[in-house]
C-alpha cells in the first residue's frame, strides 16, 4: 500500500514536471500547443515519431527544444541518396600521418546521453538505410566496433521530403509501422504566432532562441521509469476496453461495423493494418493523455484526442486509392467515432 502511494505521488511530481516541460518549449515554438502536446504523449510513452510538414515550419527547432529541455544531447543526420548504413555509425578520414581513420559517430558517441535523434528527409536515404534505423527503433541497440551500443533514453524523430519526388525511397507500409506517431506540423493559424515568426528578429536566430529553455526540466534518465509507472497505474474500465476492441473492429471490417463512407467500396478498401501493436500503440497513449489531464483512468476522450496521429498511419488501403489514401483514412478513423457507440 505504501509502495502505491509512493508511485502515485511520484507520478504526480512528475505530471507536473511534464507540464512544465512543454511551457518551457513553447518558449522557443509559438502556436504549436497540440505539436508540442503529440511529442510530449511520446516522451513519457516512449515512442517514436514521424514529423510531417512543409520546409521551414521550425521542426529543428521543436527536436532541439526537447532535447534542451530534457537535459540530453541531440543527434542529427540528413537522409541523401548515396548515404550507407555505415554513415549512421561511423565516418572515415585520412589522419594527419596519411593513414585511413575510422571513428564512431556522433550517434555511437552520444549513445548513453541521447534522448532525442532527428533523421532528416528520412525518404532521401536508401532501404538498407531503412533497415538499420529500425532495428535502432526496435531495440535501442545497434552492432558495431565489435561491440553492442545501448541507447536506452533514445527516441527517434523523422521526417520525410514531400515536395521532390526524384531520388527518394518510400518508406515501406511495414517500415511507417514502426513509428509510434504521425504528427503533422503546420505553420501555425494564429495571427499573432504568424506575426511574431515573421517580424520578431528572436525567433531569426535560433540559438539564441533555445537560450529560452530551462535545461533538465525533467531529467531524460528518469523517462523510462515514469513511462512504465504510467502504463502500470492509469487505469482502464471493462466499457472502455469494449469501446476500444469495437473501433478496432469498425477499422478492420467497417462495412460490418456500420460505418459509412459515401464515395468509397468499403468492402475492398481497407487491406492490412490495426494491428494488435497499433492498438497497442493507442492504449499507450492514451495512457499518457489521462495522466497528462490529471486522472489515473481512462476516458473515451484521451482514446479519441491521439486517435489519428496513432492509428491513421498504420492502415493500408486498397493501391486503387493510393492518391487520396492519407485523406480516406482520416475519414474513415472520423467515420468509426461516429459509428461506435462512447461508453
Amino acid at each position: 500500500m505504501n509502495e502505491t502511494l509512493h508511485v502515485v505521488q511520484k507520478l504526480s511530481d512528475w505530471r507536473a514536471r511534464a507540464l512544465e516541460f512543454e511551457q518551457e518549449i513553447q518558449k522557443a515554438v509559438i502556436g504549436q500547443a497540440r505539436v508540442v502536446r503529440l511529442v510530449t504523449i511520446c516522451i513519457f510513452a516512449r515512442g517514436h515519431v514521424l514529423i510531417e510538414g512543409d520546409v521551414g515550419v521550425g521542426k529543428t527547432t521543436l527536436l532541439r527544444s526537447v532535447s534542451r529541455a530534457l537535459g540530453g544531447d541531440f543527434a542529427r543526420v540528413e537522409g541523401t541518396v548515396d548515404m550507407m548504413p555505415s554513415d549512421i555509425l561511423y565516418h572515415t578520414y585520412l589522419g594527419e600521418d596519411g593513414r585511413p581513420r575510422v571513428d564512431p559517430s556522433e550517434l555511437l558517441r552520444l549513445a548513453e546521453t541521447l534522448p532525442v535523434f532527428f533523421f532528416n528527409e528520412i525518404n532521401r536515404a536508401r532501404p538498407q538505410v531503412h533497415s538499420l534505423l529500425l532495428r535502432l527503433m526496435a531495440e535501442r541497440s545497434v552492432s558495431a566496433f565489435n561491440r553492442v551500443h545501448h541507447f536506452p533514453y533514445l527516441n527517434v524523430f523523422a521526417d520525410r521530403n514531400m515536395v521532390e519526388r526524384e531520388e527518394t525511397f518510400e518508406l515501406p507500409a511495414a517500415a511507417r509501422d514502426r513509428f509510434f506517431m504521425e504528427i503533422l506540423m503546420a505553420a501555425p493559424d494564429d495571427e499573432d504566432a504568424r506575426r511574431r515568426l515573421v517580424f520578431d528578429p528572436a525567433f531569426h536566430d535560433t540559438e539564441t532562441l533555445l537560450e529560452r529553455v530551462n535545461p533538465g526540466t525533467p531529467d531524460y534518465r528518469e523517462t523510462p521509469a515514469v513511462a512504465r509507472a504510467i502504463q502500470t497505474h492509469v487505469r482502464s474500465s471493462e466499457a472502455l476496453e469494449r469501446y476500444v476492441l469495437n473501433l478496432w473492429r469498425a477499422l478492420v471490417d467497417p462495412s460490418s461495423a456500420g460505418v459509412s463512407l459515401p464515395d468509397v467500396d468499403l468492402d475492398s478498401l481497407v487491406k492490412g493494418g490495426a494491428s494488435p501493436r497499433g492498438l497497442a500503440a493507442l492504449v499507450r497513449a492514451a495512457r499518457v493523455r489521462a495522466w497528462l489531464e490529471g486522472r489515473d483512468y481512462l476516458i473515451p476522450e484521451d482514446v479519441r484526442d491521439v486517435f489519428i496521429e496513432v492509428m491513421a498511419h498504420r492502415i493500408f488501403v486498397d493501391p486503387i486509392h493510393a492518391l487520396r489514401g492519407d485523406d480516406i483514412v482520416k475519414r474513415l478513423c472520423r467515420a468509426a467515432f461516429d459509428a461506435t457507440p462512447v461508453p
